[in-house]
């Protein structure tokens, strides 16, 4: 991540869409204060951006982010890389529909392999293959460019400033 010379000015602070409908609203209702409006419709703004270029990104390698979602996970839940569909819908909160029709797609392009679960005969285990995670390790590479690019016009101390105050401002979210 780079910093711009102390002395020149940062194209980055000049008002953006945010400030202009705060503004607004400022006008017309001052009494409101308006910065949680602007702190989450940036965060919106930013995680749609970045989103669509992961997607982008993804797509490069034939998967679509859902289902790099499903690689992923197969992988962090480390050897042998297997998991129920039970879990996996857990851990992406997906419904067993929708988890479905991803495991179909990779089944076939050769990614994750579907076995009878060997301690319950109704069961089945979802495993990521040689094939699927090779493409994941370039894929999860790629995608986490995209997102150090975003970060681009911050440099590290900034950044890991920001990923406290996220997980400071999830965690109060996520009690209420």
């Amino acid at each position: 991540m780079t910093t711009p010379p102390p002395d020149a000015p940062n194209p980055l602070d000049a008002p953006d869409p945010l400030d202009r409908i705060t503004a607004q609203w400022n006008a017309v209702r001052p009494e409101l204060d308006t910065v949680p409006m602007a702190i989450f419709g940036r965060i919106y703004r930013i995680a749609k951006a970045v989103g669509d270029r992961m997607e982008k990104e993804y797509g490069r390698f034939g998967i679509s982010r859902g289902e790099f979602d499903v690689l992923a996970t197969l992988r962090r839940a480390g050897e042998p890389y297997t998991l129920s569909p039970r879990e996996l819908s857990s851990a992406l909160l997906l419904t067993t529909g929708g988890m479905t029709g991803r495991l179909d797609k990779l089944e076939r392009a050769g990614l994750v392999e579907r076995s009878p679960d060997p301690h319950d005969r109704r069961g089945l285990r979802v495993t990521l293959t040689e094939q699927g995670l090779t493409l994941l390790h370039e894929a999860v590479g790629a995608g986490l460019a995209v997102q150090k690019a975003a970060l681009g016009a911050m440099d590290d101390e900034q950044a890991a400033q920001l990923s406290g105050l996220l997980r400071q401002l999830l965690g109060s979210s996520e009690q209420h």
